[in-house]
């Protein structure tokens, strides 16, 4: 083994390790069990939540160009 396949290894280990750590490795997990199949309360929320965000981003591009709501 070289220089790099050593430094790959613990790469891949370390990255191993924080993602057991953190659940999702460059994501949010706000459960307790990361298996855990999501329920309908929070399927909606996220649907809800995505929906507004998406008309808010769209009325604040309305208002940048033309000035009307603010």
């Amino acid at each position: 083994m070289n220089d790099r396949d050593k430094e790959t290894e613990e790469a891949r280990r370390s990255l191993a390790a924080l993602s057991r750590e953190s659940g999702l490795l460059g994501g949010v997990n706000m459960r307790a069990d990361a298996g855990e199949a999501p329920d309908a309360v929070e399927i909606w929320a996220k649907r809800i939540g995505r929906a507004l965000g998406l008309v808010f981003v769209v009325l604040l591009a309305i208002n940048l160009f033309t000035g009307w709501f603010f």
